[in-house]
């Protein structure tokens, strides 16, 4: 296996994954998705609201604001060794206190963990007018996307790499000409110049000049986009650790079995 980086920014990465099945592309895919946990606020408590918006819509706005993460700091309560009762260790508390009039942001949230902020503070919550307030204590946890969807770290994606099968070699010259951006033609054979470039439109035009375009099922191209909970590259490695638990994890329960 090969793994190699094509493009690394704060919340997006880039890489190729070389010599695996489509079986283990989509397990890593979901593990990244549905494993690997984040903090999220999972319970609100209202002291005040008379604003415009219920107390349930209010707490689903919050639960939905990605929270910065360090996952060395927290556990997933049920692995905590306070048994899930609550701790400094597996919650996180965060108190808002407002009056209108003005618009109350995420950036309004404080902390008990100066780490553990709302990724964007500009996320609109509730607009007050004059004489409302919002007063709440909020509660955040460590989950997984699998228990709800606000716990993913981001959207992670993948495709097999190109592969081409060139039916007419008379044509490839007024392919290459058509998409001189995106393709080389070297001895005969297509070669593209940045992966990340390339999209369906690009796939027509050679099938339209009798090139058969098709998805390698060995050598895959995958996209992560954090939330800004973790880094891309953080997710990553900690769905391969994660991978590594559930294998041995595995391997125990099969040698009990015989």
């Amino acid at each position: 296996m090969e793994i190699k980086i094509l493009n690394k920014s704060e919340n997006k990465l880039n890489f190729t994954i070389n010599g695996i099945n489509p079986t283990l592309a989509n397990t890593l895919r979901r593990l990244m998705i549905v494993e690997v946990p984040v903090l999220a606020i999972d319970t609100v408590e209202f002291t005040k609201n008379n604003s415009a918006l219920y107390d349930e819509i209010i707490a689903h706005r919050l639960g939905l604001t990605p929270l910065k993460t360090d996952l060395k700091s927290y556990n997933l309560k049920e692995e905590c060794k306070c048994k899930g009762k609550g701790c400094a260790m597996c919650e996180l508390k965060l108190v808002l206190k407002v009056d209108g009039p003005g618009m109350v942001y995420a950036s309004n949230l404080k902390s008990t963990d100066p780490k553990a902020v709302p990724v964007y503070g500009e996320i609109p919550i509730v607009e007050l007018t004059k004489k409302q307030s919002l007063e709440l204590t909020a509660t955040a946890i460590l989950g997984k996307g699998k228990k709800h969807m606000k716990f993913s770290p981001g959207l992670v994606y993948y495709r097999g790499y190109p592969m081409f099968n060139v039916k007419d070699k008379s044509k490839l010259k007024k392919v290459e000409e058509e998409l001189k951006d995106i393709i080389t033609v070297k001895n005969d054979n297509i070669q593209i110049k940045d992966i990340l470039k390339w999209n369906e439109s690009h796939e027509e035009i050679l099938e339209m000049n009798d090139v058969e375009v098709t998805n390698s099922r060995e050598n895959f191209l995958f996209s992560i986009e954090s939330w800004g909970q973790l880094k891309p590259e953080e997710i990553f490695k900690k769905s391969l650790e994660i991978f590594d638990e559930k294998l041995d994890e595995f391997s125990d329960k099969l040698k009990k079995a015989k």
